[in-house]
């Protein structure tokens, strides 16, 4: 087991907790939980000074599952605050390292977990994805990350991004080890209802049919597109997968939806905290009410918060909802029948994670707020449409990870599982030098 004093000291260097708890007695596994699920022994901050004085008075469902099946909680990872952004560089605390070159992101916005994945060995992290913070992190870190089917976990104890969007997944060295855990946290739960009316797990035994969208590659650059290329030759030759290209008209208006309707119910979620019931409350009581709210957000939302407010309240106001939210809604189900219509003909549906490396911090200041939600192209549809899908390390550059994502039909992940089990026979991941 782990100790604490190997904990505090690696964390110093990559910046990956929140908080790490006091005690860390023995146990048949050690995991950690993403700072936006609650812990009743630890803080909950979602990354947000908004809640820094946040003491939960219970557990998550997935906390609570582990720590029954014989799990230690490690700590609280960092995260970009509420789960806004790409990076990991929008929290209001600690901005996570990454592990094969500190001058670079984790990714985000489970950046913290990626991190701990990969520098702690047999580590279980707990993520949660909206719009790709699972597989995003995974790529960037060089490990695996699992986002399992919209419901399959249940999302009880998680602080909300956007309600339709939001999965609870792992992260971990390798599908091995996330194959030993997953099952200990799906399951139906009446405190969630929309983890109420998933069939069981299925597992599988044999792939014959891999689908490549041409559209996902379009403008990837050739360092990434070259070791995604060496990874289908593996899947031909070694694996017998069948690979085919195919067209799936609807990517391209995935992003505008995905952030027409996360905008919107995160503003929804966000408008809890006014200063009053939830979150930091304001000294001031003698102000106008519209004054002090206004204080209290100012004060403790950083700026992507506020942009995203804004951006959600604008897309719901009178007059614009039929126009952007409707219409994204409408987008979604399209998405939904354009993989199932590929999904009728192939086993799964395979893409590069990311379009890059994970990018330098100085390089990171000089994106536009567009230019960042650019990034996403390839993780949203899967979360869109509310798909299982699995991320893998496929490659190296410049000693850095690149990962591919698998995408498989809803409630399919045991063949997530056995394509990435099959593939690590093949393929060597590498790890940092820091992995204790």
């Amino acid at each position: 087991m782990i100790s604490r004093e190997e904990l505090l000291e690696l964390n110093e260097r990559y910046g990956m907790f929140y908080n790490i708890a006091d005690e860390l007695p023995d146990g048949d596994f050690h995991f950690s939980a993403k700072d936006n699920l609650t812990t009743k022994d630890l803080p909950t901050t979602a990354g947000s000074r908004m809640l820094g004085t946040y003491r939960p008075p219970f557990d998550a469902a997935a906390v609570e599952a582990l720590k029954k099946t014989g799990g230690i909680l490690l700590g609280k990872t960092s995260m970009d605050e509420f789960g806004f952004g790409t990076f990991s560089t929008n929290s209001a605390f600690d901005i996570p390292c990454n592990p094969f070159d500190t001058e670079r992101s984790c990714g985000g916005s489970s950046g913290g977990a990626a991190c701990a994945a990969s520098l702690i060995g047999g580590h279980i992290a707990l993520g949660v994805s909206t719009g790709g913070s699972i597989s995003c992190p995974a790529s960037f870190c060089g490990v695996v990350g699992l986002t399992p089917t919209y419901g399959r976990v249940s999302r009880y104890g998680l602080i909300d991004y956007a309600n339709s969007l939001d999965k609870i997944g792992m992260l971990a060295a390798s599908c091995k080890d996330i194959s030993k855990h997953i099952k200990k946290i799906i399951g139906e739960d009446p405190r969630d209802p929309t983890s109420c009316s998933h069939p069981p797990w299925h597992e599988r035994d044999e792939l014959n049919s891999i689908a490549v969208p041409r559209q996902a590659l379009d403008g990837i650059p050739k360092e990434i597109i070259s070791p995604f290329e060496e990874a289908l030759c593996i899947l031909k030759k070694e694996m017998g997968m069948n690979v085919e290209m195919v067209d799936v008209p609807m990517l391209r208006y995935a992003e505008p939806a995905y952030y027409v309707i996360a905008t919107s119910e995160a503003s929804t979620n966000l408008a809890r905290y006014g200063g009053m019931r939830y979150g930091a409350k304001g000294n001031d009581l003698d102000m106008h009410f519209d004054r002090y709210f206004s204080t209290v957000r100012s004060e403790n939302f950083g700026e992507e918060v506020k942009r995203r407010i804004m951006l959600g309240t604008y897309t719901r106001m009178v007059g614009f909802r039929d126009r952007y939210y409707i219409k994204a809604l409408r987008v979604r189900q399209a998405l939904i029948k354009d993989y199932e219509r590929i999904f009728e003909i192939h086993d799964l549906l395979l893409t590069p994670t990311m379009p890059f490396i994970a990018p330098r911090f100085k390089d990171i200041n000089m994106m536009s707020s567009l230019e960042t939600y650019l990034s996403d192209r390839l993780t949203i549809p899967p979360n869109l449409t509310g798909m299982p899908h699995l991320s893998i390390p496929c490659g190296y550059v410049e000693r850095m990870p690149i990962g591919m994502q698998f995408v498989a039909p809803h409630w399919e992940e045991g063949a997530l599982l056995y394509a990435g089990l099959e593939w690590e026979k093949l393929f060597e991941y590498h790890a940092p030098e820091d992995r204790i």
